[in-house]
């Protein structure tokens, strides 16, 4: 606990201070409205969520209601959970060493209602930020009542205490959350036996432990993230539990490519290495984008399991790796990725994606196949048929053109002032950008796209490099 010394330190000072207690879900409540009538969000880095979620998030917490996320993995549902923090007051008077964040007004606990009793007015009160009233628990099979509510502290009944006294009792992590907000995240994996031990918490706004005659009428609000997979597959939740939620929100994954990109240049943490210059091209972080919304809905990744955020954060993350581990091999002072580095995806991929195949060893295959459906949509997006009919008439003409993950930005430079009807295109697509790692970009990514257009044949080779030439 903080103690901040410029606010009261004392019941007393407390009452003439004017400030008055409110319960947790009415504290939240009153935040909420204030950001709405400002104008200003709830919360902070929550994209795609604006027309869906929030405003059900919105009614849940004007309604003062416990609230269970529906929703896959990675659709940010403890990001929010988290979040809520930030509608408590920031600082809260509690009793003075008290466990569970005692109301100086209203005493719950044998200690503090006897340190009132004891010293009235002059009970000492210290001052909790709000990061201090948030709990968490993930929910594992082995989680027990004890660590939920409580349980009898052996020590202090060796110290010579009753086991009927109050004060031997060592409270759980929901009282140690009183007058705040307590989550369970993959709520379905807790027994059945313990979820039942949250039924009072959630409608008589108590928590009982053991055989005690102890009730503590606890001021909390409980938030709860479960996968919808999670109620038939891993657990349930048990009926009267859902039933205690006054909101249940369904999550969801972005539902368009470009909200899946500002996701990822949110959350990937790309940095330049030895004050090299890093860049991204919007065309290479829309494919990466645009793989995961494929993958969402091919047959042959699971759909169940979910394709997470984290699987477009992570590969845009290596996507810029390996451009860097370039850069470093060859002494390049920028840092652009280009269709070549696509393959290095697959180590950030293979583990974020459940590939239902009956073929042995095709995961790489259904992998690299999402890639390339990717790169020719934003192909097909960004590059007109016109702008590439005369380079492909050169290499009919017997023009052959080699590419690698090895290969020096420097060499497509010139090889971009060698061939005019290459210069065109790349112009095209990347305008008057003379960087080499962008135009270096820009031939592999022209390259590829009429190779899977089928306007050019492509010879891959084991290490990597390929070589683009005419069909004819």
């Amino acid at each position: 606990m903080v103690v901040v010394t410029s606010r009261p330190a004392t019941l007393g000072q407390l009452r003439t201070s004017g400030w008055i207690s409110v319960p947790v879900k009415e504290e939240v409540r009153r935040n909420a409205i204030a950001r709405i009538v400002a104008g200003t969000p709830l919360f902070s880095g929550l994209l795609g969520y604006d027309d869906t979620v929030l405003p059900q998030l919105e009614n849940a917490l004007l309604a003062g209601h416990d609230v269970i996320f529906l929703g896959e993995r990675g659709q940010g549902k403890t990001r929010m959970i988290r979040s809520l923090v930030g509608l408590l007051d920031e600082w809260l008077p509690v009793v003075a060493g008290s466990e569970i964040n005692d109301d100086p007004f209203a005493p719950v606990s044998r200690y503090a209602r006897d340190l009132v009793d004891d010293k009235s007015d002059d009970t000492p009160v210290e001052w909790v930020h709000r990061d201090t009233r948030f709990g968490e628990k993930l929910a594992t099979p082995d989680t027990s009542i004890a660590d939920l509510i409580g349980e009898v502290d052996p020590i202090k009944v060796a110290e010579g205490r009753y086991l009927a006294d109050e004060s031997t009792l060592h409270y759980g992590l929901v009282p140690r959350t009183n007058r705040g907000i307590f989550a369970i995240n993959e709520l379905p994996d807790l027994a059945e036996r313990i979820q039942v031990g949250l039924l009072n918490v959630l409608e008589e706004r108590d928590v009982q432990v053991r055989g005690y005659k102890v009730r503590l009428p606890l001021d909390v609000m409980l938030v709860a993230s479960a996968n919808p997979e999670d109620y038939t597959n891993r657990g349930r939740i048990i009926t009267p539990l859902k039933d205690r939620f006054g909101a249940q929100i369904r999550t969801h994954y972005p539902v368009d490519v470009e909200t899946e990109m500002a996701i990822a240049g949110q959350e990937a943490r790309p940095a330049a290495v030895d004050g090299r210059r890093v860049g991204v091209p919007e065309q290479l972080a829309e494919v990466v984008a645009t793989m995961s919304h494929l993958a969402r809905s091919s047959p042959h990744v699971n759909q169940r399991s979910g394709v997470s955020v984290r699987l477009t954060v992570a590969n845009t993350e290596t996507l810029v790796a390996n451009a860097t581990r370039r850069a470093l091999r060859l002494g390049e002072d920028e840092v652009v990725p280009r269709v070549s580095d696509l393959d290095a995806l697959i180590a950030s991929t293979a583990g974020k994606v459940e590939i239902e195949t009956l073929d042995e060893g095709r995961d790489h295959a259904v992998v690299d196949d999402l890639f390339s459906a990717a790169v020719l949509t934003v192909f097909r997006r960004c590059v007109e048929p016109a702008t590439v009919r005369e380079l492909v008439a050169a290499f009919d003409e017997g023009r052959v053109m080699h590419t690698g993950d090895d290969v020096a930005s420097s060499a497509y430079v010139e090889l971009v002032a060698e061939v005019p009807a290459l210069r065109d295109a790349v112009r095209g697509l990347i305008g008057d950008e003379e960087s080499s790692g962008a135009v270096a970009f820009a031939v592999e990514f022209l390259l590829e796209g009429l190779h899977l257009s089928k306007r050019l044949n492509k010879e891959s080779a084991a290490d990597g490099r390929a070589v683009y030439l005419s069909r004819r």
